[in-house]
């Protein structure tokens, strides 16, 4: 097969029976990098008909981002079919509302107030379309006196409090290594779109999704602000504890591999003292109770630490689930690829691409037993939808196409 033929293949599918529980869902998706386009992965994903709208010439620079290659687009931009629409123009206005006129959803991430600049706010989609969810992703939310900040991911993380509680206590507040604000502020939007398009189903009437970054990350702070407001107290940093939760730690290996264990609970804890046969130390009243085993925290974690360095990473995992006793490998991703448990469930998977051969990634989540998405694609090139969205679905002429190029509106 030539390198064409690949290009053709890969990002124009035949494919197009039922796939996905979001089969028939039409989403719009501007804006660009991360916070907004993996909401629009997520719903492209489960099956959605995603069209992703991108400047003449630029794109996203998503295209651009990666570890040496751009490897990073293949992933986000998959399952999306890409055109490119200049909507800061008035005939590019007009080609994008007729597209609102035909989706179910409008998703963004700019700045606050640049859709409504351009004549695009919710109360423009409204009239164009009443049942129109407009999901709108942003660092700070679209209300509030720091709306129209620029936020971006690492700026909502400390923020929401999540950057205050992360790394060693010895250092300052540490990166997760991800863009995890990003990420949640995505995945509560993609549940905000689900929510919006079921109470469509029973009123017809569409609204806005306003997921802030910040808002995000404070959603999955557990009691954080709970135990301020009524205990006085602020979590810290712990490095790779939980404190007072004990034990609950990574655990030196003989082979210098490093295992992740968690014992905390009363029965398990009696359990891995068999493992390692101490029996007597589940009676001990420095750990008999969980919070025993709290305040003698350390104490604890340098027996067990001088007790797993006796074994290789195998031989103590194969001890310790023979006791019934959760732990692990700290997984990277060479260890992910030939992992069995992995493979079995096909976590990760090859995915033909133009120029990657075999490209692996992450596959589609979570599994639905009846409507499984899954990937029939990855990222586009610029424009490689432009024909089947404007031709195929508006009914534009190839001299329509060609009057759009020339005036730099696609």
């Amino acid at each position: 097969m030539s390198v064409n033929d690949l290009i053709d293949s890969a990002q124009n599918p035949t494919d197009n029976g039922a796939s996905g529980a979001l089969e028939g869902v039409r989403v719009l998706e501007l804006g660009q990098l991360i916070a907004g386009p993996f909401c629009g992965q997520l719903l492209a994903d489960l099956g959605a008909e995603v069209i992703k709208i991108e400047l003449p010439g630029r794109g996203d620079p998503m295209r651009e981002w990666g570890k040496g290659e751009p490897v990073w687009w293949p992933v986000i931009a998959r399952n999306k079919k890409c055109i490119t629409l200049d909507v800061r123009k008035e005939q590019g206005k007009a080609v994008i509302s007729e597209l609102v006129g035909k989706a179910d959803i409008v998703l963004e991430n700019f700045r606050p107030g640049t859709m409504e600049k351009w004549g695009l706010g919710y109360a423009d989609l409204a009239r164009i379309n009443k049942g129109i969810v407009m999901v709108r992703v942003s660092g700070y939310g679209q209300e509030g006196p720091y709306s129209e900040r620029a936020g971006y991911g690492g700026i909502g993380e400390a923020m929401g409090g999540l950057r205050y509680i992360v790394g060693d206590p010895s250092t300052p507040p540490s990166r997760v290594g991800i863009s995890i604000g990003d990420t949640l502020a995505a995945m509560f939007a993609a549940v905000g779109a689900l929510s919006a398009l079921q109470s469509r189903n029973r009123t017809g009437q569409g609204q806005v999704v306003d997921s802030a970054i910040f808002e995000a990350v404070l959603g999955v702070m557990e009691s954080t602000v709970s135990e301020y407001d009524q205990l006085g107290t602020i979590r810290e940093r712990t490095g790779s504890i939980l404190a007072k939760i004990a034990p609950s730690n990574v655990y030196p290996t003989a082979d210098n591999d490093m295992i992740i264990m968690g014992a905390n609970q009363d029965t398990v804890f009696a359990r891995l003292c068999e493992a390692m046969q101490q029996p007597e130390l589940a009676q001990d009243k420095r750990f008999s109770t969980h919070t025993a085993r709290g305040e003698n925290q350390a104490e604890l974690d340098d027996l067990i630490s001088a007790w797993s360095e006796q074994f290789a990473a195998d031989e103590l995992l194969a001890l310790l689930e023979g006791h019934a006793v959760p732990a692990g490998r700290i997984y990277r991703a060479p260890e992910m690829l030939k992992d069995e448990h992995f493979i079995a469930r096909e976590s990760i998977v090859d995915v033909e691409h133009p120029k990657y051969e075999n490209l692996k990634m992450q596959n589609v989540f979570p599994r639905l037993s009846a409507t499984p998405g899954k990937i029939k694609w990855t990222g586009p090139a610029l424009g490689q939808h432009n024909e089947d969205i404007y031709q195929g679905l508006l009914g534009y002429d190839a001299a329509d196409l060609e009057r759009l190029r020339r005036e730099g509106i696609i």
